[in-house]
């Protein structure tokens, strides 16, 4: 597991780009939750933590063509992205957030 950011510093609604063991993955304050996804859209090779979240489905927008995906599974909701990204167990201690470097398991 990994500190990647301290909770209180991150402002809801919002994505930050950290590295976990070599990987780059986005983590995203909505309220009080954190969620850690892979930060690369699987439709094109763009940064998803430059994009849009919107907090009331838990989802990140790729800035590049507008898919949506899931935070929560790494599922894309809208086109033209059609694979999933990985998403990553994140949680807070102490104000810490701290992001697993082993996938999630689904």
């Amino acid at each position: 597991m990994t500190v990647v950011a301290k909770f209180s510093e991150l402002e809801s609604g919002t994505a930050h780009k950290v590295m976990v063991d070599g990987v780059a993955v986005a983590v995203v304050r909505i309220e009080d939750e954190v969620f850690a996804i892979a930060d690369t859209c699987s439709h094109a090779d763009i940064s998803l933590s430059l994009g849009m979240v919107w907090c009331e489905t838990k989802q990140i927008e790729c800035i590049k063509h507008g898919s949506a995906f899931n935070l929560v599974t790494g599922q894309p909701d809208t086109f033209p992205a059609t694979q999933p990204v990985a998403v990553y167990s994140a949680e807070v201690v102490n104000d810490e957030v701290i992001v697993e470097s082993q996938k999630a398991k689904s």
